[in-house]
């Protein structure tokens, strides 16, 4: 169902700070596109959104240190979302405890 992990967003209190210590100390690559920041690494990328002047899509109550993944789907995402909740209502009797350790719902995007 899921091909691959795209990209992630982490937001930040400071992207300038971020940039720097992400380039300086783990040796990624700053891209600017469309007024944003991201980094680049082999494999990834990493999107950055400072709190409070987060760009859509976005978590539903984004802090520093959060983040999102934004995966590419083989599936369409109705499909997914559906697998997705018939997956953790089937766990909800196998005690408390597990159905606790589920996240809720996952926003999807399109």
């Amino acid at each position: 169902m899921i091909e691959r992990l795209d990209h992630f967003v982490l937001t930040v209190a400071d992207i300038q700070r971020s940039v720097s210590f992400y380039t300086e100390v783990l040796g990624m690559k700053e891209i600017d596109f469309a007024g944003r920041k991201a980094l680049s690494y082999v494999g990834g990328k990493i999107n950055l959104h400072e709190v409070g002047k987060e760009f859509e899509p976005k978590a539903r109550h984004p802090k520093a240190g959060s983040a999102d993944l934004c995966f590419i789907t083989l599936e369409p995402l109705s499909k997914v979302a559906v697998i997705y909740v018939r997956k953790a209502l089937s766990h909800r009797g196998s005690g408390e405890r597990h159905w606790k350790s589920l996240p809720p719902p996952l926003p999807l995007y399109s």
